[in-house]
């Protein structure tokens, strides 16, 4: 912060050390978006800060499968032409929206939101998973399939809950056409669509 205030003043030094926490902002994209918003007129500024705080204060979590949602119950686990009898577990809001681009999948979501990574201190205690495990035994769910991304922390998770769910219902995983540690956000809506389509028994 230091270094930064001895080059722009104060006020602009702190937007740029704000913008430089965000994932995958950088020093030089932290500048060009602070001069940006400088160059903007006072109300669109304005209405940006009230969609930042307005986000921050309404959006929280389903109840029931822990998506983003600024309602108690998500607009998908509300939707009565989705199928109840498939969940599709994912370890973060982002493979929800991911694979909600293919338009290929019917069913509802499970966000364990994260993985199993005992290296971060995360365990199978810090994830949504004793939930999930309750859901499907509750609902007589007919199919569980596990869309994880393929890191060796991602493999520990869907053996792990393949593991916890076999004795509930039938357990699949999606098929990838992805390298190892590639992550489902990144991936084209066509190869999420075959992957869903040639998904597998976990064994």
């Amino acid at each position: 912060m230091e270094r930064i205030a001895l080059i722009y003043t104060p006020p602009l030094a702190r937007l740029i050390e704000q913008l430089q926490r965000l994932p995958g902002v950088g020093p030089k994209t932290a500048q060009r978006l602070a001069l940006h918003i400088l160059k903007r007129s006072e109300e669109d500024v304005q209405a940006f800060a009230s969609a930042l705080i307005e986000a921050k204060k309404q959006v929280g979590l389903c109840k029931v499968c822990f998506h983003l949602s600024a309602e108690p119950i998500c607009d998908i686990c509300r939707n009565s032409n989705r199928d109840n009898n498939t969940i599709c577990v994912v370890a973060d809001s982002r493979d929800v929206i991911a694979i909600e681009k293919t338009r290929e999948y019917r069913g509802k979501y499970h966000v364990l939101g994260g993985v199993i990574s005992p290296m971060d201190g995360i365990g199978p205690e810090q994830l949504n998973i004793d939930s999930l495990v309750r859901r499907v035994s509750q609902q007589q769910t007919q199919e569980i399939i596990l869309a994880i991304n393929p890191s060796v922390e991602g493999e520990t998770t869907t053996l792990y809950i393949g593991k916890l769910l076999k004795p509930f219902t039938r357990v699949t995983r999606i098929a990838f056409g992805l390298p190892m540690g590639g992550d489902l956000e990144y991936a084209d809506e066509v190869t999420l669509a075959r992957a869903l389509e040639g998904r597998r028994d976990l064994e």
